[in-house]
């Protein structure tokens, strides 16, 4: 990753976001860019346009934690956009051996204990990394997921799943926010790591494949979440509105276990019950299934 265009390209793409009415101050006449001017950001972080534009630029090397707050403060920026701009820097500075890395010395494979933690959990739950790979489930987990599952030519993949088969535009009946989601996501572990070796490939490849993803990765959008409700539609059960609860596993860098839930004598929580009694009798629904 090319670390001054990200820093240029996520700084200007903010600033487009952000109109004068938002930031407090006059519009004045005919604006010839989306969002604030230069000359306005700075004015609102309290520094020069020349030393704003330097910034801009993607020279973020030596660059102070206030100036940083300053920078997001201005430009209105959330926590996930905050310590994207943050891991920037911090990469700018040479310092990214700070930053967490995913292990790439080896292929990664589950450990026997957190499989057998993962089919101790009644509710369907998963375990992905940064790049969103579907690296082990439960056999709910596995029910649930079994069209991402269908590929037996990759390992599954989200990022692949979203935007390269058909069947996610059923599966997730709002797939544009789905989508815009799953880019988000990328675009924050790329900030996380940006020497991810397995990231890079994996955008280059939905980059060139899919003009969906390639769009809304040039938006630059990061995003946090650890918790929230999600819809699917599954192609047994149909419909499945489902709580969720991320979690960061501490013994495996770079991974996180998700668990679901449906609110107790819901439609979703009888739709599980139906989930559960294929998962138990069906075998299409296993990581090596190709059928659906």
């Amino acid at each position: 990753m090319n670390n001054r265009a990200e820093v240029h390209d996520f700084l200007t793409s903010r600033r487009a976001k952000i109109t004068p009415k938002q930031a407090g101050i006059p519009a004045g006449g005919q604006r010839r860019v989306p969002g604030l001017r230069r000359s306005e950001v700075a004015a609102l972080a309290g520094m020069s346009v020349e030393y704003y534009a330097k910034l801009e630029r993607g020279q973020l090397a030596g660059v102070s934690a206030s100036v940083l707050d300053a920078i997001a403060r201005a430009l209105q920026l959330d926590d996930a956009e905050r310590a994207h701009l943050i891991r920037l820097a911090q990469e700018a500075n040479g310092s990214s051996a700070l930053l967490r890395r995913s292990p790439r010395s080896k292929r990664w494979t589950v450990r026997p204990s957190l499989q057998w933690s993962l089919d101790a959990i009644t509710a369907p739950a998963i375990v992905v990394n940064r790049r969103q790979d579907l690296l082990a489930a439960n056999l709910l987990g596995r029910a649930m997921y079994s069209d991402v599952y269908a590929d037996p030519t990759h390992t599954p993949n989200f990022g692949r799943f979203t935007f390269l088969d058909t069947a996610a535009r059923r599966f997730y009946p709002d797939w544009n926010l789905a989508a815009d989601m799953l880019v988000a996501n990328l675009r924050t572990a790329a900030g996380v790591d940006p020497h991810d070796k397995g990231l890079h490939d994996l955008v280059g490849e939905l980059s060139t494949r899919s003009d969906d993803f390639r769009r809304r990765w040039g938006s630059h959008n990061v995003r946090i979440h650890g918790t929230g409700v999600k819809t699917f539609h599954h192609r047994v059960v149909g419909d499945l509105e489902l709580a969720y609860e991320s979690m960061e596993l501490i013994a495996e860098q770079g991974l996180v276990m998700t668990i679901y839930a449906a609110e107790p004598a819901s439609p979703t929580a009888e739709a599980l019950t139906l989930l559960a009694s294929w998962a138990s009798t069906s075998s299409d629904n296993s990581p090596s299934a190709s059928s659906r």
